[in-house]
C-alpha cells in the first residue's frame, strides 16, 4: 500500500494559477488582484499550508467486459469509460492525492473574518496546486512500472462520462486512504476538499492524453470555466 509524502510543488505566479482563478493571462489581471495573489502563495509557502501525499494502490486485472474490470481479490471497478480507455492495461492504479486540510482550513477563515477576495483566491490556488501534484505523483509511478517495461495511462477520474461518480465510494475502499487522511462525504464528496481520485491503467503500451483533451471529455466541458481548449 505505497503512500508518497513530501512531494515537492513549485506554485508561483503562473498561468496555473491565473487559469484556476477563473482569471486570463498575467496581463490582464488588476494590480490590485496580483498583489493579493503574491501574498498569499508567500503565505502558502511560509505557512506549510500544503502537505501533498499520495496514496496509491496496484491490481492486476483478471477480466474485462465493456462495462467493468475485474481485479485480483475479488474487486472491480464499473464503468464503460475504463475498459474503453485502456482495454489493453494489464494491472489498474487507484490513486487518491491531496493537499491536506491545512490550505482549506485558512480559506475558512478567511471567509469567516471577512477577507472573502482573499478566501476565494486561496482556494484557487489550492485547486491549482492539486493539478500541480497529480503530474508529479504520475512521475514517480511511471517510473516504478517502467522497470517492468510498462506504461501508464492518462488518469480517469469519477465523473468523467462512462465512469459514475458512485464509483468514489469503491475508490476510497480500494487504496489506503486512512493513511494520508482522506475520507468520504455522505454526499460523495471528497475530504479534504482538495484532493482527487482516480484509475490509471499500466501496460506495454498505455493511452496518454492532453490537457485539453481530458478537458475535452470531463462533463462540465460546457460550463467550466477553467478548462483548457486545444
Amino acid at each position: 500500500m505505497p503512500v508518497i509524502r513530501d512531494i515537492p510543488l513549485s506554485l508561483d505566479y503562473n498561468d496555473e494559477v491565473l487559469r484556476r482563478q477563473g482569471l486570463g493571462g498575467r496581463s490582464k489581471v488588476r494590480p490590485e488582484i496580483k498583489k493579493v495573489i503574491t501574498e498569499l502563495l508567500a503565505e502558502v509557502e511560509k505557512g506549510g499550508l500544503l502537505e501533498p501525499a499520495v496514496a496509491y494502490e496496484r491490481y492486476p486485472i483478471t477480466a474485462m467486459d465493456s462495462d467493468r474490470i475485474s481485479l485480483e481479490g475479488d474487486r472491480a471497478i464499473e464503468g464503460p469509460l475504463l475498459p474503453a480507455t485502456f482495454p489493453e492495461a494489464k494491472e489498474l492504479i487507484v490513486l487518491i492525492a491531496t493537499i491536506g486540510p491545512r490550505l482549506e482550513k485558512r480559506v475558512t477563515e478567511y471567509t469567516k473574518s471577512g477577507g472573502a477576495l482573499r478566501g476565494v483566491v486561496l482556494d484557487g490556488i489550492g485547486t491549482a496546486a492539486v493539478d500541480r501534484l497529480i503530474p508529479e505523483a504520475l512521475k514517480l509511478i511511471a517510473a516504478e512500472v517502467a522497470s517492468r517495461g510498462y506504461e501508464i495511462s492518462s488518469p480517469v477520474n469519477p465523473g468523467m462520462p462512462g465512469f459514475p461518480m458512485t464509483e468514489q465510494w469503491n475508490l476510497l475502499e480500494l487504496a489506503p486512504v486512512r493513511e494520508i487522511g482522506v475520507s468520504l462525504s455522505s454526499s460523495g464528496v471528497l475530504i479534504p476538499r482538495k484532493s482527487t481520485s482516480m484509475v490509471i491503467g499500466i501496460g506495454p503500451k498505455m493511452t496518454r492524453w492532453t490537457q485539453a483533451e481530458v478537458c475535452g471529455r470531463c462533463s462540465l466541458k460546457e460550463s467550466c470555466p477553467y478548462k483548457i481548449v486545444s
